[in-house]
C-alpha cells in the first residue's frame, strides 16, 4: 500500500510540476523541461478594459470611463452596476476557455484594468493603497481554466494607473487627470500592483508570463504625441526597470515582457536589457506580411540575444490571418490575435449579436434627441450582456481555419 501512495505521489509530482515555467532560453522561450514552445494565443480584450469600438461607442465614447458615464445617463447608477456585473460574468467564463483550447490555442493572454484590483489614487487617503478583490478573483478563476486545459495565461497591464498612452480607449486614459507619466503616486501604485500579482502568482506554473505595460505611446521628448519619435524613451526604460526589480524580488520564476513605446513598438532607449527571464513583445496591425515588416524585431532578437513575440495583432481578412501567422511561426514566433469577442466581429474567431433596441440606444447616444426610457434601455444593455456568453455567440469557423492552417 506504501508503494502503491508513493508511486501516486511521484506520478503526481511529475504531471503537476514537469511543465516547468515558461523561459528564456537564448532567443527561445522554452517550457520547464527545454522544449521549445510557439505561443498560439488570443486576447481577451474587452472583458476588463472596454474600448468603444468593440462594443460600437467608439466614435462618442471611446474609453471606458466615458461609456460608463453614457451607460450611466440613460440606466441610473445602480443599473450600470448591475450591468457591468452581468458583463464581466459572461464575458469570459469556463466554457470560453475549455472552446478556445479544443480550437488549438495553447496561450491566453489578458489584458487588465488596474481599476479592478486596486482604486484610482483620487480614491486613496494620504498616497495609501489598498486592495479589490473583483480583479484578482477573475484572474483566480480564469486561471484555473486555463491549468485545467494546460493553456498559459500572459497577465497583460492594459489600463495603467493614469494611462500609459494619448491613444486614450486602450488605457482608459483620461487627460483631466495625471497621466501614469506625470503622476509619481500612480506609478508607485503600478509597481505595487505588480508585486501583489507575483506574491499570488509566483508559484503557478501556468501563468506564462507577466506584460508589465500594454502599447505605451506617449511623447516624452519629440513630437509625435505617441512617442513613434522618441529616441530615449528613458521614462518608459526606467518603470520598467523598477517593475521587473520588484518582481524580482519576489518572483524568479516567471518570464517577462516588456513592450516599446509608439504602440508596444519604438525600443530606441530599451537596451542593454536588465533582466535574464526576458523577452520583447511587438505589436502587428495593417501592414504587409513579409520578413522586412518584421525585420527589426528579428534584429534585436539576434544582436541582444532575446526572445520576441508578437504580443497582439488581428483585425484584418482571413488571407491576412494566415499569412501572418506562417510569417511567425516560420520565424518561431509566438502570436496572440486580438480580440476573441466584439459585437459585429466579423474578423475575429467569435461575434456578439447585436440587437435593435441596443442599435436605438447607441443612436440616442450618438445623436440626440428623444431619450430612451430607463426600462428600455436596462433592458437592452442586459440583453447585450446575455450574448457575450459562448452560447449566444456566433463561431467564425472560418477565422479559427486561417490561424490554424498552416
Amino acid at each position: 500500500m506504501k508503494k502503491i501512495i508513493l508511486i501516486l505521489f511521484v506520478s503526481l509530482s511529475v504531471s503537476s510540476f514537469g511543465q516547468g515555467y515558461l523561459h528564456r532560453d537564448g532567443q527561445n522561450i522554452v517550457d520547464g523541461n527545454g522544449k521549445n514552445i510557439v505561443l498560439r494565443g488570443l486576447g481577451l480584450g474587452g472583458w476588463m478594459v472596454q474600448e468603444g469600438y468593440m462594443i460600437q461607442t467608439g466614435a462618442f465614447a471611446g474609453p471606458q470611463h466615458k461609456i460608463k458615464e453614457k451607460i450611466t445617463d440613460v440606466i441610473g447608477a445602480k443599473n450600470t452596476e448591475e450591468f457591468y456585473q452581468a458583463y464581466k460574468a459572461n464575458g469570459i467564463t469556463k466554457r470560453d476557455i475549455d472552446s478556445l483550447a479544443a480550437w488549438g490555442f495553447n496561450s491566453i493572454r489578458l489584458p487588465m484594468h488596474y481599476n479592478l484590483y486596486t482604486p484610482a489614487i483620487e480614491s486613496e487617503k494620504d498616497g495609501q493603497i489598498t486592495w479589490l478583490e473583483e480583479g484578482f478573483k477573475m484572474t483566480d478563476d480564469l486561471l484555473s481554466w486555463c491549468a485545467a486545459n494546460k493553456i498559459y495565461l500572459i497577465l497583460d497591464l492594459h489600463a495603467a494607473p493614469g494611462g500609459q498612452g494619448k491613444d486614450a480607449a486602450i488605457s482608459d486614459y483620461d487627460g483631466s487627470k495625471p497621466s501614469l507619466w506625470e503622476s509619481a503616486a500612480n506609478q508607485d501604485k503600478m509597481v505595487a500592483l505588480w508585486e501583489k500579482l507575483a506574491e499570488r502568482y509566483k508559484d503557478s506554473p501556468w501563468i506564462g508570463a507577466y506584460d508589465i505595460i500594454n502599447e505605451p505611446n506617449w511623447n516624452f521628448t519629440g513630437t509625435n504625441q505617441n512617442g513613434c519619435d522618441e529616441t530615449s524613451n528613458a521614462p518608459l526604460k526606467a518603470l520598467q526597470v523598477r517593475i521587473t526589480k520588484a518582481i524580482r524580488a519576489i518572483d524568479t520564476n516567471h518570464l517577462i515582457f516588456i513592450e516599446g513605446n509608439c504602440w508596444g513598438n519604438n525600443y530606441n532607449g530599451m537596451f542593454p536589457l536588465w533582466d535574464e527571464n526576458m523577452a520583447l513583445s511587438f505589436h502587428k496591425y495593417w501592414n504587409t506580411n513579409d520578413t522586412a515588416s518584421i525585420q527589426n524585431m528579428l534584429n534585436y532578437r539576434t544582436q541582444y540575444n532575446v526572445p520576441i513575440w508578437l504580443g497582439e495583432s488581428g483585425e484584418n481578412s482571413n488571407v491576412w490571418f494566415e499569412e501572418a501567422i506562417s510569417l511567425m511561426e516560420s520565424n518561431n514566433i509566438g502570436w496572440a490575435f486580438w480580440p476573441m469577442k466584439k459585437i459585429e466581429n466579423l474578423a475575429g474567431v467569435t461575434s456578439v449579436t447585436k440587437i435593435a433596441d441596443y442599435d436605438k440606444v447607441l443612436k440616442y447616444w450618438e445623436n440626440g434627441g428623444e431619450k430612451p426610457n430607463v426600462d428600455f434601455a436596462k433592458k437592452a444593455l442586459m440583453q447585450i450582456a446575455e450574448n457575450y456568453k459562448m452560447e449566444h455567440l456566433t463561431i467564425r469557423y472560418d477565422v479559427i481555419d486561417a490561424m490554424f492552417r498552416q
